[in-house]
């Protein structure tokens, strides 16, 4: 009796799963959405109550803060638990202009031109002469004195990414044919055209934003959740449990 084994390449590859007894909800960028927020909680409350499992998260892939009027408040219901699970939150690349911020005023002349006035505005920094494109030290100052000691703790405690079955979760993307384990940073937070056009696969399905699309992006490499929600008003979180994968937005 011969027995005709299917080339390697045309095996087919087991579905990807994370582990039993676990559900994950994985929100994409948030941008100061804070009522987006509060609508995809919701959700989420009820989502639970129809299959409640033994292990919850929610996995945030950062970007709370910028372009939304509500960054502050987004921050706050984090930090304060106000959510309807445990939270994993990782470091987008607007928090780790925020950061570098408090070090380095100077960094307020480009974070400006693309989310940071909502973010001060949101803390309560006076904008008028920022908005004239001077007195940036002012503004810091007046940052580093109004921001509660818990978002800044939150900010600095952000991961740059993290793992669990057969997913790999950051904000940005991964540089192609790099191990996930010897990701940088700058690539993690910013990269985009290399990540995106890529083709080929890692070891882990990559789940990640930073760059918004009108849809969920669902490839066999990797799956997008940035659907642009401070200009659209769709939030999109992923669910994932054993094998399976379905989406909620609002």
């Amino acid at each position: 009796m011969f027995f005709f084994r299917q080339p390697r390449s045309e095996q087919k590859r087991p579905e990807p799963r994370i582990p039993d007894g676990i559900k994950l909800y994985v929100i994409g960028d948030v941008h100061g959405r804070d009522d987006l927020l509060d609508t995809l909680c919701g959700a989420i409350d009820k989502d639970l109550a129809g299959t409640p499992s033994e292990h919850v998260s929610i996995v945030f892939l950062g970007d709370y803060i910028d372009r939304g009027p509500r960054s502050a408040e987004v921050v706050e219901r984090i930090v304060s638990g106000a959510t309807p699970a445990p939270v994993m939150a990782l470091r987008g690349n607007h928090e780790a202009i925020l950061l570098q911020f408090l070090e380095d005023e100077n960094v307020l002349d480009s974070w400006r031109r693309y989310g940071a006035m909502e973010t001060l505005l949101s803390y309560g920094v006076d904008l008028k002469e920022v908005l004239r494109g001077r007195n940036f030290d002012i503004a810091q100052a007046e940052l580093r004195e109004k921001l509660p000691l818990a978002h800044l703790r939150f900010f600095e405690d952000t991961k740059l990414s993290w793992s669990l079955g057969d997913y790999f979760f950051c904000h940005a993307g991964c540089r192609p044919n790099v191990p996930l384990a010897r990701q940088q940073e700058g690539d993690l937070l910013w990269i985009r055209e290399e990540f995106l056009g890529f083709s080929g696969s890692w070891d882990k399905v990559i789940v990640h934003g930073h760059t918004p699309a009108p849809e969920p992006e669902e490839l066999p490499q990797r799956i997008n959740l940035d659907t642009g929600a401070y200009a659209t008003g769709r939030l999109t979180c992923l669910v994932l449990e054993g094998a399976t994968r379905r989406f909620l937005s609002t």
